[in-house]
């Protein structure tokens, strides 16, 4: 019997590589860290700026690699606003997740700082370093910043487009994880709109990186949730 599938969408300028701390604590599943083009394995390929072009590149790979188990859709951040988009494509194609997790992030709509891709190389660093989980070996080398800052930016101007989600709602339930030192943490209840089903929220220690602190707790998250939303059926929401 095929296992279980977890699939992992990247926070902005992260890329397959960036839940490589949750491997060993998910063995339960076949864990699946999908990536954009621009970074990681997929160097080669023209970054995207589109937030529908990205979910329907994600909502690609995920088809392609489904097994036939039931599985979760995850996000951080900017994987949070593509998972919901991805999600609803998944639900149109009548292959749906058992659930979406997303962390990291309040939701469609509530952040408003809509032109941080757009902001001057010191004051992009600076928003940066303000979010916390920058390495200081990368803000100390300007070659560094030069390959992946244009990774970032890109990947900005995908969240700012996340207006195309606002109204959205899937069947699938949703869980939200956030760090108590985010900013927007108590908006984190925003995501129950964006949900027909159950919706399950968390609050652990720490800012936006947070979860790198929690693998532990994320794994827990990830088999409560697995469960509870397999006995939801949500399949029947209408």
């Amino acid at each position: 019997m095929n296992k279980k599938q977890l699939f992992l969408l990247h926070f902005a300028g992260g890329s397959i590589y960036s839940f490589e701390f949750l491997r060993a604590l998910c063995t339960d599943f076949e864990m699946i860290p999908l990536e954009l083009p621009g970074r990681g394995k997929r160097i080669k390929e023209k970054l995207l700026t589109s937030y529908p072009d990205a979910i329907k590149d994600l909502f690609s790979q995920i088809t392609d690699k489904l097994n036939g188990s039931p599985f979760i859709v995850y996000g951080h951040s900017l994987g949070s606003s593509l998972g919901l988009g991805v999600t609803d494509l998944l639900e149109k194609n009548n292959t749906p997740p058992q659930c979406l997790i997303v962390s990291g992030n309040a939701g469609p709509g509530i952040a408003t700082e809509n032109n941080r891709s757009e902001l001057e190389r010191d004051d992009f660093i600076s928003m940066l370093t303000e979010l916390g989980g920058i390495p200081d070996e990368l803000l100390n080398s300007k070659e560094l910043l030069d390959f992946v800052l244009p990774i970032l930016k890109a990947d900005f101007k995908i969240v700012e487009e996340d207006f195309f989600i606002e109204n959205a709602i899937v069947k699938a339930p949703i869980v939200a994880i956030m760090g108590n030192s985010e900013k927007y943490v108590d908006r984190i209840n925003n995501w129950r709109k964006h949900t027909f089903s159950g919706f399950n929220s968390y609050i652990l220690k720490g800012n936006h990186f947070f979860i790198l602190d929690h693998g532990d707790k994320l794994k827990e998250i990830f088999d409560i949730s697995f469960k509870e939303c397999t006995s939801l059926n949500y399949n029947n929401v209408q």
